[in-house]
């Protein structure tokens, strides 16, 4: 089971790196680090295991916050309609955007950043994403509100780009030219 001590943080190299494509079909290591990303996002979400490990509490982790420079992804979040968002992935990316943008209202958060790091981060409204599941289904998902956010946020972990690099930094709370304000 992975903890707080696994998750590498902010000034560290890894967070940095553009993560290596896992080659198909994966490794039993790779499904075991990507499983472990999964299970991390769903036990930090639960009270008294978080509590009993000392887990922040997170919606999305990405290989590279481990130290493992690959690319997949764990989300584990339910949308505004309370619909489960719960996958982890191998090689997602991001094929087709809105031009809309939208954020989050309350800013973002990151497992990998300790400090409250307060301003708006703009992303697209709606995005599509592909890839692949443990069982090694292509998957395509249609995202809008906070699972369009947070599988950007995880995505951006696998090229390098940390959330705060979005936010400006002369007027972090500056209004986002017609974006969807979203509540978390």
């Amino acid at each position: 089971m992975l903890m707080m001590d696994d998750i590498i943080r902010d000034g560290h190299p890894t967070l940095r790196k553009v993560a290596t494509e896992v080659s198909m079909p994966p490794s039993e290591e790779d499904e075991k680090i990507l499983n472990s990303l999964l299970e991390y996002v769903i036990n930090s979400q639960n009270p008294e295991i978080a509590a009993e490990y000392g887990l922040r509490p997170g919606i999305g982790l990405a290989a590279p916050q481990i130290n493992v420079s690959k690319r997949m992804i764990a989300v584990h979040l339910h949308d505004n309609k309370d619909n489960l968002y719960s996958y982890a992935l191998f090689n997602p990316k991001i094929i087709s955007h809105s031009v809309e943008k939208a954020y989050l209202q309350s800013g973002e958060g990151c497992l990998s950043v300790d400090e409250n790091i307060p301003g708006y981060v703009p992303r697209f409204a709606r995005v599509t994403v592909k890839g692949t599941t443990i069982e090694g289904k292509e998957i395509k998902l249609r995202l809008r509100g906070l699972p369009a956010i947070c599988f950007q946020h995880e995505i951006d972990h696998l090229n390098g780009v940390m959330f705060y690099d979005y936010i400006d930094k002369q007027d972090p709370f500056k209004p986002i030219e017609g974006a969807i304000e979203i509540e978390r």
